[in-house]
């Protein structure tokens, strides 16, 4: 990777702390709430969006979690087991396994009122119509950019994947 001129590092690491800080706080708000309910981080991620969204399939799931179909599928696994959700085969396409919510996965889903990135989307709905365009457009640009870099590093992908397992 490139370095950075030095002119530029005082605005690149404050960004650089402002998303670590939207990060650290988002996974730490969703821990405690999850920890509430005896579940990981992204087990709770995995019943809100089934919730709201209804069955989903894996590959749909982790699109949405962002996360690889093998971290999910662990996670998903863990669920199974604990009586969270369930798979069923899609009635209208035999060769789809939606996961589906389980009563108990209902109940608990419903029990957790305030969703921790529900604050974040609070704070975005807050800004002018204009900014939130402008700052998707150029988040997106970041995106792309470190996906690549991370398609570009096996080991960091590998590393990140497992994180994800971790909760």
């Amino acid at each position: 990777m490139d370095s950075i001129p030095s002119k530029d590092k005082p605005e690149v690491d404050a960004i650089v702390e402002t998303i670590i800080y939207l990060m650290t706080e988002s996974r730490r708000l969703t821990k405690g709430l999850a920890r509430q309910f005896g579940l990981t981080g992204p087990q709770l991620s995995v019943l809100k969006l089934l919730e709201s969204l209804g069955d989903l399939s894996l590959s749909s799931l982790s699109d949405r979690i962002k996360a690889q179909n093998s971290t999910v599928t662990g996670i998903i696994d863990r669920m199974e087991r604990e009586g969270l959700v369930r798979r069923e085969r899609s009635e209208s396409d035999r060769r789809v396994v939606l996961i589906r919510l389980t009563p108990k996965g209902r109940h608990i889903a419903e029990g957790i009122e305030v969703e921790p990135l529900e604050m974040f989307r609070h704070a975005l709905a807050a800004l002018p119509r204009k900014d939130r365009e402008e700052l998707l457009r150029i988040l997106s640009v970041f995106q792309k950019r470190v996906r690549d870099l991370v398609a570009a590093e096996p080991q960091l992908a590998a590393a990140l994947d497992a994180a994800e397992l971790d909760g």
